[in-house]
């Protein structure tokens, strides 16, 4: 399935109705979209399956749809308040993946014209509460891909800004390295009209009020996430994919990351992220095979915190203690100030 998790089909979907499939959570984390980094984070599956699947139920509480159907536990499946144990496999509504063609040195998404429906959408749609320092807004503006207007701002923004309203961006999600683009591309290449792709906006509002309204409630803020969409066989948008966690959003805590964030801080030092910086640079698309070195594994007491801000952070956000030997999440993150750097 990917650098993080797998994918096992129970029965494959077709042009007129969903499969049905489980995701299997792996301890695995991935930066920079390097893929599979050298370190497994222990508990980091159950995690993240029982952190995403509170956010799905509570969604459908709403009335808000989604390919979620529950989590495994003894071969059933089952809602989150049946479990007994921890659970890192997801069962879910599959929709057909419809990979666009590559045609020279351009991606080709004709192929997408002729569907009505029953397909994911070959985009991420990213929210932005916040500027943190690691943003990608920030390469985007001094490159001039962005202008500040384009953000609603007058001048430029400083690195932690919040923003007076959010932002919803968008970008590739089936290409080897992820490119923005304007909403009209987006819902062009997608085969999606202006009021689906207004659909889609919506939805990521409404997945972003949510999680910044539990988050908030134990003081940490919601900075930026993603969302990926799938489009029913009635042409209704749906959430798809995972949805809350440290791997798809950006938190804080009095200014601390709480998130796979404290990972790309330690990398953005080292000699291997620079080289990717390097090789992008050269081949947006190849630019893997061109890089001059491999990251090294985290040091071993940052490795185990990182491991504790992912079971904290699901044992508070769901006031249930799955993971019964973690110290509360504001302990883990005072001792994580010691180790990573401002």
């Amino acid at each position: 399935m990917g650098s993080v998790k797998d994918l096992s089909i129970l029965e494959k979907p077709s042009v007129e109705k969903f499969g049905r499939a489980r995701f299997l959570f792996s301890n695995r984390y991935s930066v920079f979209d390097w893929g599979e980094m050298p370190d497994h984070l222990n508990h980091k599956g159950e995690s993240i399956a029982l952190l995403s699947a509170y956010f799905f139920e509570k969604l459908a509480a709403m009335g808000i749809h989604s390919h979620y159907l529950g989590l495994i536990e003894d071969g059933q499946v089952k809602k989150l308040s049946e479990l007994k144990h921890p659970s890192n496999a997801m069962e879910i509504k599959l929709l057909r993946v419809i990979k666009p063609e590559m045609k020279g040195d351009q991606y080709d998404y004709s192929v997408y014209q002729k569907e009505k429906g029953g397909y994911l959408i070959p985009l991420e749609v990213i929210y932005r509460n916040y500027l943190p320092p690691g943003s990608s807004v920030f390469k985007r503006l001094q490159s001039g891909e962005l202008k500040p207007h384009d953000l609603g701002l007058e001048t430029m923004p400083a690195a932690n800004q919040k923003l007076a309203r959010p932002i919803y961006d968008v970008s590739t999600k089936l290409e080897i390295t992820d490119r923005y683009l304007s909403w009209e591309e987006a819902g062009r290449i997608s085969n999606l009209s202006a009021e689906e792709i207004e659909e889609v906006k919506k939805l990521c509002a409404a997945v972003n009020g949510v999680i910044t309204e539990e988050f908030g409630k134990q003081g940490l803020v919601n900075e930026d996430g993603k969302i990926e969409a799938g489009l029913g066989y009635d042409r209704k948008v749906m959430l798809v994919d995972v949805i809350g966690t440290l791997d798809e959003c950006r938190f804080s805590y009095e200014g601390m990351p709480v998130s796979k964030e404290i990972a790309r801080i330690y990398y953005r030092e080292s000699a291997w992220f620079k080289a990717v910086e390097e090789a992008k640079k050269l081949d947006r698309h190849n630019w893997k095979s061109l890089c001059k070195c491999s990251p090294e594994p985290l040091p071993p007491k940052l490795k185990t915190l990182i491991e504790q801000v992912y079971c904290a952070c699901t044992n508070e956000i769901t006031r249930i203690k799955w993971f019964k030997n973690v110290p509360p999440l504001k302990e883990v993150l005072r001792e994580l100030k010691r180790e990573v750097p401002d």
